[in-house]
């Protein structure tokens, strides 16, 4: 089952969506406009049951076969990023400081393709769930989408998403059977002291020293609390005091994320942070107001439906270009809250040369797009045979 002649001969209309959604950025849960474009073309398609307004401007579909069987969930992110874009391309974005930075223009066109072939052809068992959804860049809209029950409300069994991955073989697939990608918290660390003339730090309570020794013992939390073979990383991304020379200042702030795969190495950093930013606080005579935001959870592949995903897709991508025990990633991914509530597996398309991920030159690489679509309608297809 190689990419799918009639999902190739879409190419040029799948080209067309994609960059007209590239033209037209919207962010985290204002979708509105992104979502009325996709369920005009399930309509175009043929597809009637169609279910609006979940987590503010996603959407669900389903296509039923008529025969009864397992429903497939088919996941595609539909936001964009705040960042001005700089391709130069005809078809850039026409909203100032927002684009699609990171393909989820493209990934909901290949999950629109995979919808039109599946309505088609319904050569499958049972149904499929197509979920287009809103925030996946910091909002979480796949966790509101879970806590506003479609998984239940539609009767979901499997859930399964692609996302791509520029520098990556253009056409090569990836993924592992368990952990894929990190959890991602935030942390946050306000620091009040005394402020005065630098000249007579005896009279002040200065927050920098103290600053200073939470974002070190911060850092010796990986080298000395955390079990080497266990991933994680602490990054202090923010520090902020003073305004000028000779002024000692009142207060200072400290922020930064953790990424790791285990929940109790999430608990045992909180639970160190806390003690770390306490015990200075002493040290040093200032007060200090720690908060730990736990974010995404981790992105883990359900063992079975990795192997499964990994197979349709060494059939459709070609064996040789599927790796099927790919390293974990650091980054972060909300699909980690439909991997929670139902087994499934999130895997990567390789997109070949080009500006990273979240870059202002980045640009969706369209011929992916025919092999992603044929990968979702793969999964139904082998998952539910006719």
């Amino acid at each position: 089952m190689p990419i799918i002649n009639s999902i190739a001969a879409m190419a040029d209309d799948m080209k067309t969506w994609r960059r007209h959604l590239h033209m037209h950025p919207e962010l985290q849960f204002e979708c509105h406009q992104t979502a009325a474009f996709v369920v005009d073309k399930l309509k175009e398609f043929g597809i009637s049951d169609i279910h609006e307004g979940i987590a503010t401007s996603g959407v669900v579909a389903i296509i039923d076969s008529g025969v009864p069987g397992d429903t497939i969930g088919l996941r595609a992110d539909m936001d964009a990023l705040p960042i001005e874009e700089a391709t130069g391309a005809d078809h850039a974005s026409t909203i100032a400081g927002k684009m699609h930075a990171c393909g989820h223009d493209g990934h909901t066109t290949m999950l629109l393709g995979a919808a039109k072939y599946l309505a088609e052809t319904r050569n499958f068992t049972g149904r499929v769930a197509l979920i287009f959804q809103p925030a996946e860049e910091g909002g979480g809209g796949a966790g509101v989408m879970v806590d506003e029950g479609i998984m239940d409300t539609f009767n979901i069994a499997k859930v399964f998403a692609l996302h791509n991955v520029p520098g990556k073989e253009l056409g090569s697939v990836f993924t592992n059977p368990g952990a894929i990608m990190a959890s991602a918290d935030t942390f946050h660390v306000n620091i009040k002291g005394k402020g005065g003339h630098g000249a007579y730090p005896h009279e002040t309570l200065d927050p920098i020293p103290a600053a200073i020794a939470v974002a070190q013992g911060f850092g010796t939390i990986v080298s000395r609390n955390n079990r080497a073979l266990d991933d994680l990383v602490v990054s202090v991304t923010q520090i902020h005091a003073g305004s000028t020379d000779n002024v000692i200042p009142e207060s200072a702030y400290l922020n930064g994320t953790v990424r790791t795969f285990d929940a109790d190495v999430r608990d045992m950093v909180e639970r160190r942070m806390g003690e770390i930013a306490e015990g200075q606080a002493a040290s040093y005579g200032v007060e200090i107001d720690f908060v730990y935001e736990r974010g995404y959870p981790a992105t883990i592949n359900d063992p079975g439906a990795a192997a499964f995903a990994i197979d349709v897709a060494r059939d459709v991508a070609g064996a040789e270009r599927v790796d099927g025990n790919a390293s974990k990633e650091m980054g972060a991914e909300d699909f980690a809250y439909m991997l929670e509530a139902r087994p499934g597996a999130y895997l990567f398309v390789g997109a070949g040369e080009g500006a990273g991920l979240h870059h202002p030159e980045f640009d969706f690489n369209d011929e992916i797009s025919p092999l992603g679509a044929s990968l979702l309608a793969g999964f139904v297809e082998r998952a539910n045979p006719a």
